[in-house]
């Protein structure tokens, strides 16, 4: 597991070993941020902001869980168009067995979402930090 080490089961869970992911890698974590307010006035609030002291560079973080089918991934399309609307950069976070096929593809389509395994390379990536896996090929 990427974060920590209970198992993902809900919501809360899946921000709760991001915030550990992040924490791990050296990032400043802070949690339901308030960026403004939606067209019909409901407050904006974004699940995490990872922030790397160093450079200042930030990434808006909304995390999606959903373990049966069900109407979670109905609100998706919205989420990102939402994550538009921010101040900067932002993705989503998504994991469960409940996510279609269908609703993975557009997912990773949308170039603005990452599956929970894949978010540490995902970070290390985005902020350029040290990638210390001991599972990439040496260079030649």
């Amino acid at each position: 597991m990427a974060g920590g080490l209970t198992a993902i089961a809900t919501g809360a869970d899946l921000e709760r070993e991001v915030a550990i992911l992040a924490d791990r890698l050296g990032l400043r974590v802070a949690t339901q941020v308030r960026v403004g307010r939606r067209l019909w006035g409901a407050e904006r609030r974004i699940d995490l902001v990872l922030r790397q002291t160093d450079s200042g560079r930030s990434l808006g973080i909304e995390c999606k869980y959903q373990g049966v089918g069900g109407s979670a991934e109905e609100k998706i399309p919205a989420t990102i168009q939402d994550i538009a609307a921010w101040p900067i950069p932002g993705i989503v976070v998504f994991a469960g067995q409940g996510f279609s096929d269908n609703m993975r593809a557009y997912l990773h389509s949308t170039g603005k979402a990452v599956a929970y395994e894949d978010l540490q390379g995902w970070l290390t990536l985005f902020f350029g930090l040290p990638d210390d896996r001991s599972d990439r090929a040496p260079v030649i």
